[in-house]
């Protein structure tokens, strides 16, 4: 079924496939510039657009730089150095008849040794100050954007006071936005294409749900046979199931198409997703095509583990131990320039899980 593209804007995706795209249903974590200067879906009122991506909820993490009170919320103004924006923050109704009487009770069972009833309180009560901030407190804050009066502001489903006497959670985040911009949000939502490359609404649907399934059976078949190395004919007999069974479940809105065309292009696309995750390599790029796979590949291994032995004698890295970014740069050194740094840090992950090294931050390394 082809897409009406007449009502929507053009630079719109149609509503009808906004679940296509994994941002539409998740909490993005977007700089507060962002949020203040997206622009409201003309389609769906309350629906934004970051470029091509539409949203309507946010992750935001920012100092407190105003407060206002009300009977029954907050209005604080979040500033996370790129803006500030208003987060209206609802209060629990059950704070309003528990504040003091727990305060009280917590008082009078001090003396009485352990008590579930009292800590039970005062966990109720610790939760009940972590949603009461001052100007200067870190908050963070998941909700819906919205726009009153001409003012974007969003409105809280969840938020709470952040204790970060180091900014280790502020660095953190830091250090995590761009690399959600660079691969996720600056990129361009790209549609699921059918067998012959096209953006029809049925055809693509279909065939991102037979692409799910391709990936699916070629992690289990490297899996379960422990393959280190292979070739795209090695593996295209795993598709014939999938082509056949959906031909059947389908009828093809363009039979000119063969099946070996299909195989051929759902292979290809199963491959390029799997090297997008990190699960296979190239480690040489040359007219044969060998994919090497991650997890088995014992001499990608052996180099890292090499690189870690040798680097952390270093008094440079014997406290941390090396960043991921200098294991990198390393590894292609000595092992293969095609390396990506999806591929190290799955095989750093199965490192990991096999203790033959281990993280001492999110992004620094050591031998055991």
């Amino acid at each position: 079924m082809a897409v009406n593209l007449g009502d929507a804007d053009a630079d719109e995706l149609p509503s009808m496939l906004w679940g296509l795209d994994p941002v539409f249903s998740a909490y993005s974590k977007l700089y507060i510039t962002d949020i203040l200067q997206m622009k409201e879906s003309r389609q769906v009122p309350g629906v934004y657009f970051y470029k091509t991506h539409p949203l309507f909820q946010v992750d935001v993490l920012g100092t407190v730089v105003y407060k206002r009170e009300r009977d029954d919320f907050y209005c604080y103004g979040v500033d996370d150095s790129t803006g500030v924006i208003n987060c209206l923050c609802w209060k629990n109704e059950k704070w309003n008849d528990e504040g003091e009487s727990t305060k009280c009770r917590d008082l009078s069972g001090s003396s009485r040794g352990f008590n579930i009833e009292d800590e039970l309180k005062r966990l109720k009560e610790a939760e009940r100050k972590s949603t009461v901030l001052e100007i200067g407190d870190l908050l963070r804050v998941r909700g819906t954007v919205k726009t009153s009066r001409d003012a974007r502001e969003i409105r809280a489903n969840c938020f709470y006071k952040v204790n970060d006497p180091v900014m280790a959670v502020q660095i953190s985040r830091m250090l995590e936005m761009p690399q959600l911009y660079r691969k996720c949000y600056d990129q361009p939502f790209q549609m699921p294409k059918d067998d012959l490359g096209g953006t029809e609404a049925g055809g693509s649907s279909h065939f991102h749900h037979l692409l799910s399934r391709s990936v699916l059976a070629l992690k289990e078949f490297l899996l379960e046979k422990e393959v280190s190395r292979f070739r795209p004919y090695d593996v295209e007999f795993l598709l014939h199931p999938l082509i056949q069974s959906s031909s059947t479940e389908q009828e093809s809105d363009q039979p000119g198409t063969s099946f070996a065309t299909q195989i051929r292009k759902l292979l290809k696309e199963t491959l390029i997703v799997l090297q997008d995750e990190g699960q296979i390599f190239r480690k040489i790029r040359t007219a044969d095509e060998v994919y090497n796979v991650t997890e088995q590949d014992k001499d990608l291994h052996t180099a890292i583990k090499d690189v870690l032995r040798e680097d952390t004698k270093l008094e440079k890295y014997a406290e941390k131990g090396c960043h991921v970014l200098h294991i990198l740069s390393s590894v292609r050194q000595r092992y293969s320039q095609n390396l990506s740094r999806e591929v190290l840090e799955v095989a750093l992950t199965f490192l990991e899980c096999n203790s033959d090294i281990i993280s001492t931050t999110e992004a620094h390394y050591t031998v055991l």
